[in-house]
């Protein structure tokens, strides 16, 4: 076996254990930041945590944990936005999401700007159900209707709570750009590339560049 192909099955390995080592640390570290969030989420009756189910490595679903951005009836807001708004349809079935989104609380609009509505999935990392770095989970509706021949990438990788996605613009790239990212990530593994991308996250989070 060349040192190449030695170098690649290791790397799997590697990286579950960088993801173990930075989940466990932050986790502990975000402790007070997990108890205040808590009691300000559930203070309109509603649970702290939201598990969206969303397609994880060879196509297995899983709870992705999110902070309750939201309040209790999105679902039915949603449908009711988009039956009445057709801007607002046409700039959902494009993105995925609403700049002005009338479902978000107070609390939520902050921790969606920041993504510190995404830090609970610092658990799924640990339970082996997403890694630290790559390609953003999504719904298998999602899957269906963007990905196409790419959703074959999407499925020999876990997602990721960074990734290309998150550091190239979010929102203000298109779905296709998106998927595109998504591949040449998965193309071209590499840990350096993971190091790369988390260093650049906390400045695209701080820019709140396509936050919303």
């Amino acid at each position: 076996m060349s040192a190449r192909d030695r170098a690649a099955r290791l790397l799997p390995l590697a990286k579950r254990a960088m993801d173990i080592a930075i989940a466990g640390a932050a986790l502990l570290v975000a402790l007070p930041f997990f108890l205040a969030v808590g009691a300000l989420t559930r203070a309109d009756g509603g649970p702290t945590f939201y598990a969206h189910p969303r397609v994880g490595r060879g196509g297995r679903i899983f709870g992705c944990l999110k902070f309750r951005s939201m309040v209790v009836d999105s679902q039915a807001r949603l449908e009711a936005l988009l039956a009445a708004d057709p801007t607002a349809r046409a700039e959902w079935e494009t993105t995925r999401k609403l700049k002005d989104d009338p479902r978000i609380t107070r609390v939520g609009r902050f921790l969606r700007a920041t993504s510190l509505d995404e830090l609970p999935q610092l658990i799924n990392v640990l339970k082996g159900e997403m890694s630290i770095v790559g390609p953003r989970p999504v719904t298998q509706s999602e899957l269906d209707c963007y990905y196409g021949v790419a959703a074959a990438h999407y499925l020999t990788v876990r997602p990721g709570i960074t990734g290309p996605w998150q550091v190239s613009g979010r929102s203000e790239t298109s779905y296709d750009q998106r998927v595109a990212l998504d591949v040449a990530y998965v193309s071209q593994p590499s840990l350096l590339t993971d190091i790369r991308i988390l260093l650049k996250t906390p400045v695209a989070v701080l820019s709140r560049r396509g936050a919303h």
